[in-house]
């Protein structure tokens, strides 16, 4: 598969337009109380609209709609006035009806405000005389209260949006005064060289050593929670959006706003935003409900989103950040459009594998699409309770058990003692795919249930194999009724395995020795030897390995030609995790080896486990 390039122009500054605007000298203050146009401006104290009864926050990934893939779309039709003029309040309202009506009863619930409340057509920005966004008139006649309260007389929560850091519009030469904090200005909360974060350079990065920055972003969060907000998205957080280093270090921000919404006592759904980086992930699960893993994923040309740009690299971002999910905070891999085919860029497989791998990891579900305009097969994905169930259900995030190539199964087990298992086809052209019940650690019959087709298939022995079209998929629930696996296990540090080039042997607290095979990189290689079977076949082989990032290792049996195999990642390089592979064996004593290559990079080796018998 190809991967986006990070430096492609509409990646690095679709946003940008958006919120730099103010660069060009065109932010302007709104005056205080009274003004006409924003009665709600600088209104901090009035009392704040009731959402609707709710389970603990993040419980499990959201549900709902968002603004930003019909805003960043060309499709014919979406933004008459100009590039995003989508976002208008009425939009909004009918989007929220038409939620309420269609997909409220499935568990879709929050209605979110994206980039641009706070712009007219042209990108001017609007503050109040405290630096704090201010919805455009335009857009928002009535303001951004009154469709929240809208929002809420559905039965539904709302949602909005800010950039992190001080916006530059907002500024004001420094002399800006902070509400609700006596004597600190826009000069106190930032540093004095003016240097610039988040990932669009847009803002001033915030200097949380003077208390002044905190009570900015207080002045923020009690604003939107007077409003009545239920969730907020933060934009352009670093570590990550394509950035790094101290300037572009957000987690002091997103501390503050952790902070600041809990004094508000309005319970806020706090999502991060984008590609945000994985060494970071215990201070967003810390601090937030959710983050992106990577960039956006609407295709910024005439349709949402395109399979190639960038639909299919999910199935390459998701596998690392599987143990960073859970109850209180999940991994968002983005907006799911598939409910219209025509707009979404979509095949129909297409849309099923999307929709498919977003519910096995735990993705929040929430939708870009026109609700107004979706088409039954659109609707029929979006509302199949037993795929909604994957995706809201408490067993793990889904991870691939054999190597993520064209052809993937991906699984998890259930706690019924069910597995979870869905199977791709990324290729271009049809393909089978097999899942293998070794790969899960069990043997015999089984019985198949297909979530996407509501049907019982009968009982399958050892494996289930599918016949998928291009970009196609399968999701299915498997309960074993046969006995677990027996197998047989050889460690990659023992003492009578062969290792040559840089291979070593180096301590791993993850792993099942307490030790791996490192150091596999250009011509390393590690052998097992003496891997025993009763019988000749073909086995699945499950491998135990430890890799920060996606790495490929040729595997091969015997004197066999080797297969190069992609690894996901496993998170970090102190977890480990398995995939199977398909190895022939003859019966007695067999050798396994895994080889980087003269230029490559392998994933570190802790151990085999091979099965007893066929």
């Amino acid at each position: 598969m190809t991967r986006n390039n990070p430096g492609d122009p509409l990646r690095r500054t679709v946003r940008t337009l958006l919120v730099l605007a103010v660069t060009a000298g065109v932010a302007t203050a709104v005056p205080a109380a009274g003004s006409a146009a924003t009665p709600e401006a600088t209104t901090t104290a009035q009392a704040t609209t009731t959402a609707p009864a709710a389970a603990p926050l993040a419980a499990t990934p959201y549900m709902g709609w968002s603004s930003w893939s019909m805003q960043s779309s060309s499709y014919p039709g979406l933004n008459p006035d100009g590039n995003y003029s989508y976002l208008t309040e009425a939009n909004v309202l009918k989007q929220t009806d038409a939620l309420a009506s269609k997909l409220k009863q499935y568990g879709y619930d929050y209605v979110n405000i994206d980039a641009g409340w706070w712009m007219d057509n042209t990108w001017k920005q609007g503050y109040d005389q405290y630096g704090r966004q201010t919805p455009d008139p335009t857009r928002f006649p009535h303001g951004m209260k009154s469709v929240a309260d809208h929002i809420h007389s559905k039965g539904l929560k709302a949602g909005i949006y800010l950039p992190v850091g001080l916006e530059k519009g907002a500024y004001g030469d420094g002399k800006t005064p902070i509400w609700n904090a006596p004597g600190c200005t826009t000069a106190d909360i930032v540093y004095p060289d003016l240097r610039t974060t988040n990932g669009w350079d847009s803002a001033y990065k915030l200097n949380f050593a003077n208390p002044c920055a905190q009570k900015y972003i207080d002045s923020q969060a009690r604003e939107l929670a007077d409003w009545g907000y239920d969730f907020l998205k933060l934009d352009g957080v670093g570590p990550g959006s394509f950035k790094s280093g101290d300037n572009y270090d957000n987690v002091p921000d997103v501390a503050a706003w952790h902070q600041a919404i809990a004094a508000t006592g309005r319970p806020i759904h706090f999502e991060l935003s984008w590609a945000l980086d994985i060494s970071h992930a215990a201070d967003w699960k810390k601090y937030s409900n959710g983050w992106r893993i990577e960039t956006d994923v609407e295709c910024y040309c005439s349709t949402l989103v395109t399979w190639e740009n960038s639909v299919n690299d999910r199935w390459n971002d998701a596998p690392a950040w599987s143990d960073k999910a859970g109850p209180g905070g999940w991994n968002d891999l983005d907006s799911v459009d598939v409910g219209n085919g025509a707009m979404d860029g979509l095949t129909n497989a297409e849309r099923q594998s999307y929709m498919t791998l977003w519910a096995i990891n735990k993705s929040p579900l929430f939708t870009g699409d026109d609700l107004t305009r979706l088409d039954s097969y659109g609707v029929s994905l979006l509302t199949n309770r037993e795929v909604i169930g994957v995706d809201q259900n408490s067993s793990p995030v889904a991870r691939p058990v054999t190597p993520v190539g064209d052809q993937q199964v991906w699984g998890t087990r259930n706690a019924d003692g069910s597995y979870t298992v869905a199977l791709f086809n990324l290729a271009a052209a049809p393909a089978s795919v097999t899942a293998n019940w070794a790969s899960f650690g069990f043997t015999g019959n089984a019985s198949v249930r297909d979530l996407w087709n509501k049907q019982n298939l009968g009982t399958y022995k050892n494996k289930i194999t599918e016949a998928l079209p291009a970009h196609g998929s399968r999701l299915f629930t498997i309960r074993p009724a046969g006995g677990t696996l027996k197998t047989t296990g050889y460690e990659a540090e023992a003492a009578n395995n062969t290792l040559s080039g840089n291979a070593s042997v180096a301590g791993c607290d993850a792993c099942s020795g307490g030790k791996k095979v490192g150091n596999l990189y250009q011509g390393g290689t590690l052998r097992f030897n003496d891997v025993t079977v009763k019988k000749d076949g073909i086995y699945t082989v499950n491998v135990a390995y430890v890799s920060g990032d996606p790495r490929s290792v040729t595997v091969s049996s015997n004197s066999g030609n080797g297969t190069s195999l992609p690894f996901p990642s496993t998170g970090d390089w102190s977890t480990a995790h398995t995939v199977s592979v398909q190895l022939a064996l003859k019966a007695g004593a067999n050798t396994i080896t895994f080889d980087s290559g003269s230029d490559g990079y392998a994933p570190d080796i802790d151990k085999i486990d091979v099965p007893q018998s066929l």
